[in-house]
């Protein structure tokens, strides 16, 4: 347990700042399902590029601000990326 108060000031604003990055990271969860569902449900390719264009943006902004990695932000659009380039060939 933390004696000093310097200690005990960096507990209260770790838990602050985790449970920050924990809602900021499940908003683009839902993002990113909000974007599946709407492949699944397979409606117009300009919303689905919308909606993914969304979902891209605030993939980028929780790794400018070092909530997730880059590597998992690059894995992630891409394969959001990838569903909708395979909707579109399978359309055309």
């Amino acid at each position: 347990m933390a004696h000093s108060l310097s200690a005990k000031k960096r507990i209260r604003q770790n838990s602050k700042q985790q449970a920050r990055n924990r809602a900021h990271r499940g908003s683009v969860r839902t993002q990113i399902k909000k974007f599946q569902k709407l492949v699944r449900s397979s409606s117009e390719l300009d919303a689905l590029a919308k909606e993914l264009q969304l979902t891209q943006k605030k993939i980028d902004q929780l790794t400018a601000k070092g909530r997730i990695h880059k590597n998992t932000a690059a894995r992630q659009k891409s394969q959001l990326a990838r569903r909708l380039n395979a909707l579109k060939t399978k359309t055309d």
